[in-house]
């Protein structure tokens, strides 16, 4: 066979974009006018949302965009992925809403790359719901440590805090520091089993502490080209949300399941994966759509079933 045929192969043309991936400064994003903030949300377990945050992260980062990864989830798996330490006796983001540090010093470069940084989750994070109940502006205590003086003087393009799967105060501390939420949605059965409540959650936070907050994007992941169901939940999802959901899907992926298990994002551990070229498009979905501001008429939420339909 000959040499043009090999070129052309899906084999190659992923072994290539795996080699423009990996090289320094070969792919570039507009950068946002002031820093993005983005908490990935969802109550449910296992729809992806950790997976999403860092990868997506890493693929923002691969572009040129200097990004902070905040791990708000006890489990630390954002951190494990990122490279960064946290066991106990680490400066983590328990310490940071607590007071008893900076996010400066609780920061920590990720192995990744020098654009990707990472405030990492210890377990001592799992009792600090209890701790901030008593505190003054607990439902600001992340927002107050992540303030314009500190992202605008370490350059931040974007913020992505990875919540914890629940609805209580560490998830309030995260909507309260953002603008925008990304909800990361599995196309498999119950996909929107809860998603009412986090709709309503986030309404309610709009409402009475950040007036600010909408849902800027919907992710789907665990998609499975092969399946009927997958495609039905696809077409249920955009019927509910419209333009909110992004056109770039995640496929199930062996690869993106194995990376946490060596510390790596998906992007590090095999970047000419189906997985990690996912992510990487559906970063630069987000980035070059900037931070999506549905029409009035879509809900409080700037983003609300538009059939009527409940979940």
């Amino acid at each position: 066979m000959d040499e043009q045929f090999w070129d052309d192969t899906p084999i190659a043309a992923a072994a290539r974009r795996a080699a423009q991936v990996m090289t320094p400064n070969s792919l570039s994003l507009p950068r946002p006018e002031t820093t993005r903030k983005v908490t990935i949300a969802n109550q449910k377990g296992g729809v992806g949302k950790t997976t999403s945050s860092v990868n997506l992260a890493a693929g923002l980062s691969l572009h040129g965009l200097k990004v902070l990864v905040v791990d708000l989830d006890p489990q630390g798996n954002a951190s494990t992925a990122l490279g960064a330490e946290h066991h106990s006796g680490v400066l983590s983001s328990y310490e940071m809403l607590i007071g008893e540090c900076t996010a400066e010093e609780a920061m920590q470069k990720s192995t990744f790359n020098d654009n990707l940084f990472c405030i990492p989750a210890t377990i001592d994070l799992a009792g600090s719901e209890i701790e901030l109940v008593s505190m003054v502006r607990r439902e600001y205590r992340l927002s107050d440590a992540l303030d314009d003086t500190f992202l605008s003087s370490q350059g931040f393009d974007y913020v992505i805090i990875d919540c914890p799967p629940s609805l209580g105060l560490l998830t309030i501390n995260a909507m309260t520091a953002v603008n925008e939420v990304i909800i990361p949605i599995q196309a498999e059965y119950y996909a929107l089993e809860g998603v009412g409540q986090l709709l309503n959650n986030i309404t309610m936070i709009r409402q009475h502490l950040n007036p600010e907050l909408h849902i800027s994007a919907i992710l789907l992941t665990m998609y499975d080209a092969r399946t009927k169901l997958a495609e039905q939940v696809a077409q249920e999802v955009r019927e509910h949300f419209g333009d909110v959901v992004l056109r770039n899907m995640i496929p199930r992926s062996v690869k993106v399941s194995e990376a946490p298990g060596y510390g790596q994002t998906v992007l590090q551990y095999d970047p000419g994966s189906r997985g990690a070229l996912a992510y990487l498009d559906a970063a630069k979905e987000i980035a070059r759509r900037g931070d999506y501001l549905p029409s009035e008429d879509s809900g409080p939420v700037g983003c609300a079933p538009q059939n009527g339909k409940d979940d």
